[in-house]
């Protein structure tokens, strides 16, 4: 056991090593700037959209976890509103108003995923609903969880129409206390709705789905393989492409 820990800490101890992950930072001072154009513009795009984005998350958390939030631009809305999870906060949810595809404390935002049109106009109530009952909004731990992407994989469950994963660097997605249901506590779908996994308190577990594949999670550190992206998946590097995905056979 303890040779398998040190060797999946060799991911992230390579992005520290070689820089590609900085030990610290300065929280008052890290870019919130828009430099991608990931999400549509509410002037020029009447249809509902929802959209999941994540970012590595600051300092040397960064070598082993990414930030994740969800936003929403209902049907000829003005703005989209994002929802995310800070542990500083309480109640630790926060609702924004504004463009989505923003630097995370100067990390690069990724596209997890969108549903647009009927599909994301039907979600967006439900998803709302789900953030508003998000059992543990004046809780937070940075490990096992609840965190920030605790709180994402959450409202991923109750919508499922949405159908999108969580990256296996999303630390947290794996908490699964969320029910007074004993059996609810260790087996839940997965935040894509495809498949199911088994977890002990986000500590231990493992997932198989179609959109995620196979994950096996030690302490938080996710390792597998995801035949429909063929990619693996690597602790502090995320899914690594190495295979034709299922999609293009």
């Amino acid at each position: 056991m303890l040779a398998l820990l040190v060797l999946l800490l060799l991911g992230p101890a390579s992005l520290l090593m070689t820089g590609q992950v900085a030990f610290e930072g300065n929280w008052a001072t890290a870019s919130h700037s828009r430099e991608e154009q990931l999400a549509p513009d509410p002037a020029t795009t009447p249809e509902a959209v929802v959209q999941v984005y994540g970012a590595r998350a600051f300092e040397w958390r960064g070598a082993f976890a990414m930030h994740t939030w969800v936003a929403v631009k209902p049907r000829h809305a003005a703005q989209w509103v994002s929802y995310e999870v800070q542990g500083w906060r309480r109640p630790t949810v926060r609702e924004r108003d504004g463009f989505p595809d923003r630097q995370w404390y100067g990390q690069p935002p990724q596209l997890l995923g969108e549903v647009r049109g009927e599909r994301a106009q039907q979600a967006i109530e439900e998803l709302r609903s789900a953030v508003r009952n998000y059992p543990w909004s004046q809780t937070y731990r940075i490990w096992p969880g609840p965190n920030s992407n605790s709180f994402t994989a959450w409202v991923l469950r109750q919508v499922p129409e949405l159908n999108i994963e969580l990256p296996a660097l999303a630390l947290g997605k794996d908490y699964l206390v969320d029910s007074e249901d004993r059996a609810a506590r260790f087996l839940a779908p997965t935040p894509s709705g495809s498949g199911y996994q088994l977890s002990l308190f986000g500590v231990a577990g493992v997932m198989l789905a179609r959109e995620e594949g196979l994950e096996f999670n030690l302490l938080g550190l996710v390792f597998g393989i995801d035949p429909h992206d063929g990619a693996l998946k690597l602790p502090g590097w995320g899914s690594v492409v190495v295979m034709p995905s299922w999609a293009e056979q």
